[in-house]
C-alpha cells in the first residue's frame, strides 16, 4: 500500500464516522427532555465505538507535517465527541443527570466548532456544515471550496469571547461574501450560557443562506433583563460594528434568541429606539405587562416569529401562546411555531424557515 492509499484509508476510516458521532451528538441535544433522558443516551451510544476505532487507524498512519492542521483538528474533534459520549453515558448515574448532559452536550458544540476547519479540506465536511436541502447543491459547494479561509473578516471569528470571557462577541460571515448586501441575524443564548457556543446553533443556516450572524456573550451570567439598557446598548453597538465592516441590509435586521435570550428579544427588541426589523423569540419567557411599557406605534406591523416547545419544562407553551394572543392583538405580525417534540432546547431545524421569513419580508 502506498503511503497516499494509507493516508486515504485513515482518513475515510476517521470523517465518515465523526460527521455520524456529531450528528448524532446534535440529535441527543435537540431531543433532550429530562423524563426522556435515559432513553436519548442509549440511542446515541452506538455512535461511539465506531468513532474509537476510527481515531486508532487515523492516528497510526503517518501523516507527514504539511497536514498537520488537518490532524490536529480531526484530533481534537475526535477526543471532544468521544468526551462528549462518556459525559452523557454517565449522565444518569450524576446526581443531577439533566445538567451532566447538559455539560455533555457543552463537549459536542465544541467537537462541532473544533471539527469546522475541515470543511475547507474535504468535500463531505464542507456539505455536512450546510442545511439537508442545499447539500446537494454544486454552486454553493463550489463557492465554497473555492473560498479563501484566510480572507480577512469572513469565517468564524472571536472578540474577547473565549469560553472563560463575558461581554465579548463570535461572527459568522460566510466564506464566499463579496460585499453585497446581507440580513444580520443578531443570536442571543440564553441564562449562563455563552455566544461562542451558541454561534454554532445558526451556522448552517446562514452559511447555507448567507447572512452575518452575530452571537454576542452577555456580561453577566445572564441577560440585564431589569436593566435593559445595559445589554441593549451592546447589541446596537454591535450593529453598528457590523455596518461598518460589511454591507448589512436595513430591512432584515433580526434579533433572536433562547430562553433568557428569547425573553431580552423582547425587552430589548420592542424598544422604540430598536435597530432590529424583525424578532425571533425561542422558549422564552413573557408576561402582558411588557406591552404597557411599549410604544404602540413600535408593534404596528412589527414581524415576530415565536417558536415554542409543547414539552418545555421551563416556561410552559401556555406562556408562548399568552404572548401569541398579545402581541398579535396589539398589531404585531405574529407567526407562530408550537412544536410538539421540543422541550427546553433550541430547534435548529427551525433556522432556515426564519430566514426564509425574514427574506419574504413578513
Amino acid at each position: 500500500m502506498s503511503d497516499t492509499d494509507e493516508l486515504l484509508e485513515a482518513t475515510t476510516a476517521l470523517i465518515l464516522p465523526l460527521l455520524h458521532a456529531l450528528d448524532a451528538l446534535g440529535q441527543a441535544g435537540r431531543m433532550m427532555h429530562p423524563p426522556a433522558l435515559a432513553e436519548v443516551c442509549a440511542a446515541i451510544a452506538q455512535y461511539r465505538e465506531p468513532l474509537e476505532a476510527g481515531r486508532q487507524t487515523f492516528t497510526q498512519a503517518q501523516w507527514p507535517e504539511h497536514l498537520e492542521a488537518f490532524t490536529l483538528h480531526a484530533n481534537m474533534a475526535t477526543t471532544l465527541a468521544l468526551r462528549a459520549f462518556d459525559g452523557f453515558a454517565d449522565a444518569m448515574n450524576q446526581p443531577e443527570p439533566p445538567m451532566a448532559a447538559y455539560r455533555a452536550m457543552g463537549l459536542a458544540t465544541q467537537a462541532f466548532a473544533a471539527a469546522y476547519p475541515l470543511a475547507a479540506m474535504l468535500p463531505p465536511v464542507n456539505r455536512f456544515y450546510l442545511e439537508p436541502e442545499v447539500r446537494e447543491n454544486a454552486e454553493l459547494q463550489q463557492k465554497l471550496m473555492e473560498s479563501d479561509p484566510e480572507k480577512p473578516n469572513v469565517g468564524v471569528m472571536h472578540a474577547d469571547n473565549a469560553t472563560d470571557q463575558r461581554g465579548g462577541f463570535s461572527v459568522y460571515v460566510p466564506e464566499y461574501y463579496q460585499g453585497e448586501p446581507l440580513p444580520l441575524v443578531m443570536a442571543l443564548h440564553g441564562g449562563s450560557g455563552h455566544g461562542r457556543q451558541f454561534l454554532w446553533s445558526w451556522l448552517r443556516a446562514v452559511r447555507s443562506d448567507p447572512c452575518i450572524l452575530i452571537a454576542p456573550t452577555s456580561a453577566e451570567r445572564t441577560w440585564s433583563l431589569m436593566n435593559s439598557e445595559a445589554d441593549s446598548q451592546r447589541l446596537y453597538d454591535l450593529v453598528a460594528y457590523a455596518q461598518q465592516h460589511w454591507n448589512v441590509d436595513s430591512q432584515r435586521m433580526l434579533l433572536t434568541g433562547m430562553s433568557d435570550g428569547g425573553t431580552f428579544s423582547y425587552v430589548s427588541g420592542l424598544q422604540s429606539h430598536s435597530p432590529f426589523t424583525h424578532l425571533a423569540p425561542c422558549s422564552a419567557s413573557f408576561h402582558p405587562m411588557l406591552l404597557e411599557v411599549v410604544d404602540p406605534a413600535r408593534l404596528q406591523g412589527l414581524p415576530i416569529y415565536l417558536m415554542h416547545g409543547v414539552l418545555d419544562w421551563m416556561f410552559p407553551v401556555s406562556v408562548a401562546q399568552e404572548a401569541d394572543a398579545a402581541l398579535g392583538g396589539a398589531g404585531a405580525r405574529v407567526t407562530y411555531r408550537e412544536i410538539e417534540n421540543l422541550s427546553h432546547t433550541y430547534p435548529q431545524e427551525e433556522n432556515s424557515a426564519i430566514l426564509r421569513w425574514l427574506a419574504d419580508g413578513v
